[in-house]
């Protein structure tokens, strides 16, 4: 994919509101994550307004990561707003293989056809079926063993999924790609996943959700390697949203990691 700052430079000149229905750890930092991209966050889960809202909001980001049943009921009522409003929406099915629960919540999300799902190897593997060796939220699958199944959660759901690792993987079932920037303390770091998918949401206004994923991966993982000289996991995170917020476009499609599968 070339030029792929273009994407950078369109979220940025409109500021999309991304509505995130996250979990507790992740909030804080997703909400951060959202404003050194350029967009404008809102944590808003509650039934009682989370429809209403989701009215205002350009996009949405689902993580299952603290589930429970008013969320998961909120996470669909959400959705089915974003459907009926052509709204890009983007599923994290954080620790799907983990209990039963999770996986019957994500199977009634799917249902709803996310724009864009994103998880590590085991979460993708879990969704599509095929067991998964995650612990919780860590994945004990490589990227390359959930590739198939990436491929056919895509054809199934109508998704782009990526299958997140040291070099990712996404896919509409058709085309596929892989990214090869970032850095190995972002896994270090609570949440930088999960605020992952805000982003990609973020990118996915407006503009088609494969390059817009595949953007937003890029770049994601770019402003990891600009914060590589941190000391460790704490000052990482400071310099990663430094790099998030100080990234131009031109650097975007300069430093891209991007090949086809």
């Amino acid at each position: 994919m070339d030029n792929l700052g273009t994407t950078l430079a369109t979220l940025r000149s409109t500021a999309p509101l991304v509505q995130c229905i996250t979990n507790f750890v992740a909030m804080n930092v997703s909400a951060n994550v959202l404003l050194a991209v350029g967009a404008s966050p809102a944590m808003v889960h509650a039934r009682e307004e989370v429809a209403e809202f989701a009215g205002l909001a350009q996009a949405l980001c689902v993580n299952i990561g603290t589930l429970d049943p008013a969320w998961a009921e909120a996470m669909e009522m959400a959705v089915q707003v974003m459907i009926a409003s052509g709204r890009p929406w983007v599923l994290d099915p954080v620790g799907v293989g983990a209990t039963q629960f999770r996986r019957d919540v994500c199977a009634r999300l799917m249902a709803l056809r996310p724009t864009v799902i994103r998880g590590n190897a085991s979460e993708i593997l879990a969704l599509a079926g095929m067991g998964g060796a995650g612990r919780g939220a860590d994945s004990a699958d490589p990227v390359t063993a959930a590739e198939a199944s990436a491929q056919d959660l895509a054809l199934r759901t109508g998704a782009v999924v990526a299958v997140s690792g040291p070099v990712d993987y996404v896919t509409d079932g058709v085309q596929a790609f892989r990214v090869a920037n970032g850095d190995a303390l972002m896994p270090r770091v609570t949440a930088l996943g999960c605020s992952l998918n805000g982003a990609i949401a973020a990118f996915a206004v407006g503009q088609p959700a494969l390059p817009a994923t595949v953007a937003a991966l890029a770049y994601y993982g770019l402003a990891g390697e600009r914060a590589a000289g941190a000391a460790g996991p704490g000052s990482f995170q400071v310099a990663f949203l430094d790099a998030l917020y100080s990234l131009t476009p031109q650097e975007v499609t300069a430093g891209a990691k991007v090949s086809r599968a």
